[in-house]
């Protein structure tokens, strides 16, 4: 398939990415977050994924996890147009690949309405993120939301488009 048919593809099928941060542990064991940490950390995820991200704040407080309301616990960028496209194919060519042991996603990570739902214990797997400068690691967690809001149709478009799903074992 041609490349710009391919990022065509993408785009008629794909409705949008999610990319969230959980940076809420980090937040609470660091002194001033807020000056030097967050602003590191909103710079991995702009390289990630070409925007800059929004902050996710508490919005109560919950005393057994020492969270506080209005605290940043999160942050989450939107990708749709081109920069969901590139993002998509760095994705799928380069990133899952550089995962350790990656034998692929299970198919049970697709809900009843076609979101993919997936995410990696830290940003190292991406290849602009160098982890001598990067000091805090930080889950990801990548939603990726079809335009067909069924799950049949939405697996078809992933495999389709290339996405790199586990082998279903058979007895």
């Amino acid at each position: 398939m041609e490349e710009k048919d391919y990022k065509k593809l993408i785009k008629n099928n794909i409705e949008k990415i999610v990319v969230n941060a959980g940076i809420g542990k980090i937040s609470l064991s660091q002194p001033n977050f807020e000056s030097k940490i967050l602003p590191q950390i909103k710079g991995d995820l702009s390289l990630i994924t070409g925007s800059f991200p929004q902050e996710r704040k508490a919005r109560k407080s919950i005393a057994g996890f020492k969270l506080r309301e209005g605290q940043i616990v999160g942050l989450k960028i939107t990708l749709r147009g081109d920069k969901m496209v590139d993002f998509f194919e760095k994705l799928v060519k380069i990133v899952l690949p550089r995962v350790r042991d990656f034998s692929g996603i299970s198919k049970k990570k697709i809900d009843d309405r076609g979101t993919l739902n997936f995410g990696f214990r830290d940003q190292y797997v991406f290849p602009e993120i160098n982890s001598e400068e990067s000091i805090f690691t930080f889950p990801l967690g990548i939603n990726i939301v079809p335009k067909e809001k069924n799950r049949k149709v939405a697996e078809d478009i992933y495999v389709k488009l290339g996405f790199p799903f586990a082998k279903e074992k058979t007895n």
